[in-house]
């Protein structure tokens, strides 16, 4: 049995994972013909369903930053995960809010991916089969862009970083889908500008959520 999830329903193959537990419930209710939770253990809310056309997938909320989310994602690949795209937020440097940013590398600068075996500063690329599926789907609504992922809030690292966005798990959770062989693509939504100083609205940013959300289980679809 995982050390962190408790599963009571299956865990698909794909998974859509998300840092925020109510996120999860959003992309549930958006994705999943009659969803089931499958997981509510130390507040990692996962439902598991059947898409409209027909392929099995859970939606797992990952929690905060790459340490939770890398031990998470080992979790998940015990139960019989083999690919996965998070849908996360950022931190906009040369995006617009509600920007949708497909990720070609992640550079890390944080702690936890160092504990990983990864030095700062070392860029890890996604699955680059996945993320061109992603891209697909996503077509014009979406660019292919450089991100980092640090440890701390992103908004305190912008001065000194020339990539267009930044968060707080990506680089940590491509290190950790590589070393488990799991294949993870990332589309992250720019929540939050900080040299404009602004927050994306609930109801704009739940939009991007959905759009993500949908070309993620489109892409993992068969």
């Amino acid at each position: 049995m995982p050390s962190r999830l408790r599963p009571t329903a299956p865990i698909a193959a794909a998974a859509v994972l998300v840092g925020d537990p109510g996120r999860a419930l959003l992309l549930a209710q958006e994705l999943i013909e009659e969803p089931k939770m499958s997981n509510h253990a130390r507040g990692l809310w996962a439902y598991f369903g059947t898409t409209p056309a027909g392929d099995e997938l859970t939606i797992q909320a990952t929690g905060m930053g790459g340490p939770s989310a890398a031990l998470v994602l080992g979790d998940l690949a015990e139960l019989g995960l083999k690919r996965a795209i998070r849908v996360g937020t950022c931190v906009g440097i040369e995006a617009s809010l509600g920007d949708l940013l497909v990720v070609d590398e992640a550079i890390a600068r944080g702690g936890s991916a160092a504990a990983l075996g990864v030095e700062p500063g070392t860029a890890v690329a996604p699955d680059r089969d996945l993320t061109e599926k992603l891209q697909s789907e996503l077509g014009s609504e979406a660019r292919l862009v450089s991100v980092a992922s640090v440890d701390a809030h992103p908004a305190e690292h912008i001065a000194d970083l020339e990539v267009t966005a930044i968060d707080m798990q990506t680089a940590p959770l491509l290190v950790r889908a590589a070393t488990l062989q799991v294949e993870l693509a990332v589309v992250l939504i720019v929540s939050e500008s900080k040299r404009a100083s602004a927050s994306l609205e609930k109801e704009a940013l739940e939009e991007r959520e959905r759009r993500a959300g949908r070309a993620a289980s489109a892409a993992l679809s068969g």
